[in-house]
């Protein structure tokens, strides 16, 4: 007789990024079709938003409360990045619809998603699905993650970040 038991990343305490933890690096395209680097922000705290879809109502007011609030962000020389599955094509047009004044990554594979757990099993309207799930990372100037936010309510977010920045 054999017994076979799974574990999730999640039930053995890996997958989520704490505080202290390492930020993944990463190295996506924007919406123009530029790399951009998680090194091109050492020296700097950054803000790392994942989010689902470009262009829906929660991503939205997401994205424009960021916009919103980023002359607070650039007082304080803290850039904020978006990153979805999406296209540059889709990001590109999200920019340019809303006005955003932040840059928008293309993760199509997932994979950056994937080393900050901001993609997995999420539950939406009682149905269970894989998927983005909406998270946020604060970044020091080192790398080194200041503070995770996983499964973000879209409205007042940005705000929340903001707050956490006024602690650090």
């Amino acid at each position: 007789m054999f017994t076979f038991t799974f574990w999730s990343l999640e039930s053995i305490g890996m997958g989520k990024l704490t505080k202290g933890s390492k930020a993944p690096t990463f190295n996506l395209k924007d919406q123009d079709g530029k790399t951009v680097k998680l090194s091109d922000f050492s020296g700097s705290k950054v803000v790392v938003y994942f989010y689902p879809k470009d262009d829906t109502p929660g991503c939205t007011t997401e994205a424009c409360q960021f916009r919103d609030n980023f002359r607070e962000f650039s007082k304080i020389k803290v850039p904020v990045v978006g990153v979805s599955p999406d296209g540059a094509d889709s990001h590109k047009t999200f920019k340019e619809k809303y006005k955003l004044n932040f840059e928008l990554l293309s993760d199509e594979d997932h994979k950056v998603m994937e080393s900050y757990g901001a993609w997995g099993e999420k539950t939406l309207y009682g149905k269970k699905s894989i998927g983005v799930i909406r998270s946020t990372f604060l970044i020091d100037e080192k790398g080194l993650i200041i503070r995770s936010w996983y499964n973000v309510k879209a409205d007042g977010h940005a705000e929340a970040v903001l707050a956490e920045l006024s602690k650090s």
